[in-house]
Protein backbone atom coordinates (compact mmCIF):
# COMPACT_ATOMS: atom_id res chain seq x y z
CA UNK A 1 0.00 0.00 0.00
CA UNK A 2 1.32 3.44 -0.91
CA UNK A 3 2.31 5.83 1.84
CA UNK A 4 1.70 9.58 1.84
CA UNK A 5 5.45 10.22 1.51
CA UNK A 6 5.94 7.99 -1.55
CA UNK A 7 5.04 10.67 -4.08
CA UNK A 8 7.33 13.12 -2.27
CA UNK A 9 10.22 10.66 -2.50
CA UNK A 10 9.68 10.22 -6.25
CA UNK A 11 9.50 13.99 -6.73
CA UNK A 12 12.62 14.48 -4.62
CA UNK A 13 14.59 12.09 -6.86
CA UNK A 14 13.44 13.81 -10.05
CA UNK A 15 14.05 17.32 -8.76
CA UNK A 16 17.45 16.39 -7.33
CA UNK A 17 18.65 15.57 -10.84
CA UNK A 18 17.36 18.88 -12.15
CA UNK A 19 19.00 20.72 -9.26
CA UNK A 20 22.27 18.89 -9.93
CA UNK A 21 22.27 20.23 -13.52
CA UNK A 22 21.84 23.78 -12.22
CA UNK A 23 24.51 23.45 -9.51
CA UNK A 24 26.99 21.94 -11.99
CA UNK A 25 26.99 25.27 -13.83
CA UNK A 26 27.93 27.42 -10.82
CA UNK A 27 31.33 29.00 -11.56
CA UNK A 28 33.82 28.82 -8.72
CA UNK A 29 35.32 32.20 -9.57
CA UNK A 30 31.98 34.03 -9.12
CA UNK A 31 30.87 32.79 -5.69
CA UNK A 32 31.02 36.29 -4.18
CA UNK A 33 28.96 37.84 -6.99
CA UNK A 34 25.58 39.41 -6.08
CA UNK A 35 22.99 40.86 -8.47
CA UNK A 36 22.05 43.44 -5.82
CA UNK A 37 23.37 44.56 -2.43
CA UNK A 38 20.30 43.06 -0.72
CA UNK A 39 20.74 39.68 -2.46
CA UNK A 40 22.61 36.60 -1.31
CA UNK A 41 25.90 35.99 -3.06
CA UNK A 42 26.05 33.26 -5.69
CA UNK A 43 27.95 31.07 -3.22
CA UNK A 44 25.37 31.60 -0.49
CA UNK A 45 22.43 30.91 -2.79
CA UNK A 46 24.04 27.85 -4.38
CA UNK A 47 24.85 26.31 -0.99
CA UNK A 48 21.31 27.10 0.20
CA UNK A 49 19.89 25.31 -2.85
CA UNK A 50 22.20 22.34 -2.25
CA UNK A 51 21.29 21.96 1.43
CA UNK A 52 17.60 22.91 1.65
CA UNK A 53 16.02 19.42 1.36
CA UNK A 54 18.10 17.87 4.13
CA UNK A 55 17.94 20.92 6.36
CA UNK A 56 14.17 21.16 6.15
CA UNK A 57 13.80 17.39 6.55
CA UNK A 58 15.67 17.58 9.86
CA UNK A 59 13.08 20.13 11.02
CA UNK A 60 10.40 17.47 10.49
CA UNK A 61 11.98 15.31 13.20
CA UNK A 62 10.68 17.68 15.88
CA UNK A 63 7.20 18.96 16.60
CA UNK A 64 8.06 22.46 15.47
CA UNK A 65 10.54 25.30 15.31
CA UNK A 66 10.92 28.51 17.31
CA UNK A 67 12.18 31.23 14.97
CA UNK A 68 13.53 33.10 17.99
CA UNK A 69 16.50 30.75 18.12
CA UNK A 70 17.23 30.57 14.40
CA UNK A 71 20.35 32.09 12.86
CA UNK A 72 19.32 33.31 9.42
CA UNK A 73 22.89 34.05 8.33
CA UNK A 74 23.39 31.99 5.18
CA UNK A 75 26.88 30.48 4.83
CA UNK A 76 28.59 30.57 1.46
CA UNK A 77 30.14 27.73 -0.49
CA UNK A 78 33.90 27.86 -0.16
CA UNK A 79 34.22 26.38 -3.63
CA UNK A 80 31.97 25.17 -6.41
CA UNK A 81 33.39 21.67 -5.82
CA UNK A 82 31.55 21.39 -2.49
CA UNK A 83 28.08 21.97 -3.98
CA UNK A 84 27.35 18.54 -5.47
CA UNK A 85 28.54 16.59 -2.40
CA UNK A 86 26.42 18.93 -0.25
CA UNK A 87 23.42 18.21 -2.50
CA UNK A 88 24.04 14.45 -2.30
CA UNK A 89 24.20 14.56 1.50
CA UNK A 90 21.11 16.75 1.68
CA UNK A 91 19.07 14.41 -0.55
CA UNK A 92 20.25 11.39 1.44
CA UNK A 93 19.13 13.04 4.70
CA UNK A 94 15.77 14.09 3.23
CA UNK A 95 15.09 10.55 1.98
CA UNK A 96 15.98 9.04 5.35
CA UNK A 97 13.68 11.41 7.21
CA UNK A 98 10.78 11.05 4.75
CA UNK A 99 11.13 7.26 4.73
CA UNK A 100 10.83 7.35 8.52
CA UNK A 101 7.44 9.08 8.41
CA UNK A 102 4.50 6.71 8.51
CA UNK A 103 1.16 8.19 7.46
CA UNK A 104 0.21 9.06 11.04
CA UNK A 105 3.49 10.92 11.65
CA UNK A 106 3.27 12.61 8.22
CA UNK A 107 -0.12 14.08 9.16
CA UNK A 108 0.89 15.02 12.72
CA UNK A 109 0.88 18.76 13.41
CA UNK A 110 4.09 20.75 13.16
CA UNK A 111 4.18 24.25 14.67
CA UNK A 112 6.20 27.33 13.75
CA UNK A 113 6.50 29.83 16.58
CA UNK A 114 8.37 33.01 17.37
CA UNK A 115 8.78 32.96 21.11
CA UNK A 116 5.34 32.41 22.61
CA UNK A 117 3.54 33.52 19.43
CA UNK A 118 2.32 30.81 17.06
CA UNK A 119 3.02 31.69 13.42
CA UNK A 120 1.26 28.65 11.97
CA UNK A 121 0.56 24.96 12.41
CA UNK A 122 0.44 22.48 9.53
CA UNK A 123 0.79 18.73 9.02
CA UNK A 124 4.44 17.64 8.69
CA UNK A 125 3.79 16.60 5.10
CA UNK A 126 2.55 20.13 4.39
CA UNK A 127 5.86 21.47 5.70
CA UNK A 128 7.65 19.02 3.41
CA UNK A 129 5.67 20.42 0.48
CA UNK A 130 5.90 24.14 1.20
CA UNK A 131 9.19 24.64 3.02
CA UNK A 132 11.18 21.73 1.62
CA UNK A 133 10.06 21.37 -1.98
CA UNK A 134 8.39 24.67 -2.97
CA UNK A 135 11.02 26.71 -1.13
CA UNK A 136 13.75 24.66 -2.83
CA UNK A 137 12.26 25.27 -6.29
CA UNK A 138 11.92 28.98 -5.60
CA UNK A 139 15.62 29.33 -4.78
CA UNK A 140 16.66 27.07 -7.65
CA UNK A 141 14.77 29.43 -9.96
CA UNK A 142 16.60 32.35 -8.38
CA UNK A 143 19.87 30.54 -9.00
CA UNK A 144 19.00 30.06 -12.67
CA UNK A 145 18.49 33.84 -12.94
CA UNK A 146 21.91 34.42 -11.36
CA UNK A 147 23.41 32.11 -14.00
CA UNK A 148 21.64 34.00 -16.79
CA UNK A 149 22.87 37.35 -15.45
CA UNK A 150 26.42 35.95 -15.42
CA UNK A 151 25.97 34.79 -19.04
CA UNK A 152 26.26 31.13 -18.05
CA UNK A 153 24.11 28.72 -20.08
CA UNK A 154 20.97 27.81 -18.13
CA UNK A 155 19.94 24.15 -18.23
CA UNK A 156 16.47 22.97 -19.12
CA UNK A 157 14.45 22.77 -15.91
CA UNK A 158 10.77 22.09 -16.74
CA UNK A 159 11.11 22.73 -20.43
CA UNK A 160 13.53 24.27 -22.86
CA UNK A 161 15.72 27.16 -21.78
CA UNK A 162 17.26 29.62 -24.23
CA UNK A 163 20.40 27.46 -24.03
CA UNK A 164 19.13 23.89 -23.86
CA UNK A 165 16.18 22.15 -25.51
CA UNK A 166 15.76 18.50 -24.52
CA UNK A 167 12.89 18.19 -27.03
CA UNK A 168 14.83 19.29 -30.12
Amino acid sequence: MARIVDSFLAELDQEAETTRRVLERVPGDKLNWKPHTKSMSLGQLALHVATTPGGVAKMLLSDGLDLGGVNFEQPSAGSAAELLPALDESIKTAKEVLNGLDDHKAMAPWKLTKGSKEVFTAPRIGIARTIMLNHWYHHRGQLSVYLRLLDIPVPSIYGPSADENPFA
